[in-house]
């Protein structure tokens, strides 16, 4: 299974998208536009691509704290996921999600959460839905390599290899655990063998390399929607950009700059893609026009978070289940006022 003439140009459309929707929320942060931390994704962008271009659009999805490119992996639209940052009622949650909690039900993003290993569980009691509904409709799951040490991860591998859920856990192993490296944290620092212990396959790819993520990605979805159960995929890949932007380390560095530069100049899933599409016999004409649309699609999402109203006071306990305010169930009410 390979990445069609179409689905190529569309992958570095959508690789394209996040790079330059976070480097957009990276500056937007620094001007004090965007309340609380900001984790990019930044040098990650091939192995979600990769992964969401297996899935069908009514495919399931959950994220993780680092989540702006999920979405877009998935091909969200820019300007209500931007209008969510900034915190506007505009937004994809209505300002209530923010970076870290991101909900898109028109892309089939059933959550994102801060939790490190929380959206583990939430996707397999998913796919246990669609199971139970005798859909074949699957569920992919991101997660990094710091919540493969959680209780959830193993949990929920245990129940979905028993039960032959239709899901598969991509691990997006950047190497760090904020600062942790996998060596110094993980007894079994192959993730990808955990899987045995779960009787589910365990896969190993290179996380820079699009049409390889894809491929796997493709296997597994193959494989959950032949009722043959939950896949493990292992994306090796690499943060450019440090656990959430403007973070500073206290104490010896973790990495070095050596190894950020090495990553940055010759693994660069962006570069290596184009390289790959013009190696292809795409014309330098198409991959501009592609560049110029991101950038034009980009400019819009933060002219429409600009001017977006924010959410009125009186609307803070919409969408609560019950509110501290008055007592009634306002998650009702919200949803009957919008």
């Amino acid at each position: 299974m390979r990445l069609s003439g179409d689905q190529r140009l569309e992958a570095y459309r959508r690789m394209l998208r996040i790079r330059r929707f976070e480097e957009e929320g990276m500056r937007q942060t620094r001007a004090g536009k965007i309340p609380g931390s900001f984790h990019a994704s930044v040098g990650q962008e091939a192995a979600i691509v990769g992964a969401c271009l297996a899935l069908r659009s009514d495919d399931a999805m959950t994220g993780t704290h680092r989540s702006h490119g999920h979405p877009i992996g998935k091909g969200a639209h820019l300007d209500a996921l931007m209008a969510e940052l900034f915190g506007k009622e505009s937004g994809i949650c209505k300002g209530r999600g923010g970076s870290m909690h991101l909900a898109d039900k028109s892309v089939g993003i059933i959550s994102e959460s801060a939790i490190v290993g929380g959206g583990i569980p939430l996707a397999t009691g998913c796919a246990f839905g669609a199971k139970q509904r005798g859909l074949d409709q699957v569920t992919l799951c991101f997660f990094g390599d710091g919540a493969v040490n959680q209780g959830t991860f193993h949990e929920s591998l245990n129940m979905a290899s028993l039960w032959k859920l239709p899901v598969i856990y991509l691990c997006e192993n950047n190497g760090y655990a904020i600062s942790t490296s996998v060596a110094q944290s993980h007894g079994q620092p192959d993730i990808a063998l955990r899987a045995a212990g779960y009787g589910m396959p365990g896969i190993e790819v290179d996380g820079q390399d699009v049409s390889v993520v894809y491929e796997a990605a493709a296997q597994a979805v193959a494989r959950a929607r032949a009722g043959e159960g939950p896949t493990l995929i292992v994306a090796n890949t690499y943060r450019f950009d440090e656990h959430n932007f403007g973070m500073v380390i206290s104490g010896p560095p973790y990495r070095s700059i050596e190894e950020v530069q090495t990553y940055k100049r010759g693994r660069d899933p962006i570069v290596l893609y184009r390289a790959v599409l013009l190696d292809a016999g795409y014309d330098e004409d198409s991959l501009a026009a592609i560049e110029e649309e991101v950038a034009g699609a980009v400019k819009q999402a933060v002219e429409f978070a600009m001017v977006s109203p924010m959410p009125r006071p009186e609307t803070l306990p919409d969408y609560m289940f019950k509110s501290p305010l008055t007592g009634s169930h306002s998650f009702v009410d919200g949803l009957e006022r919008n």
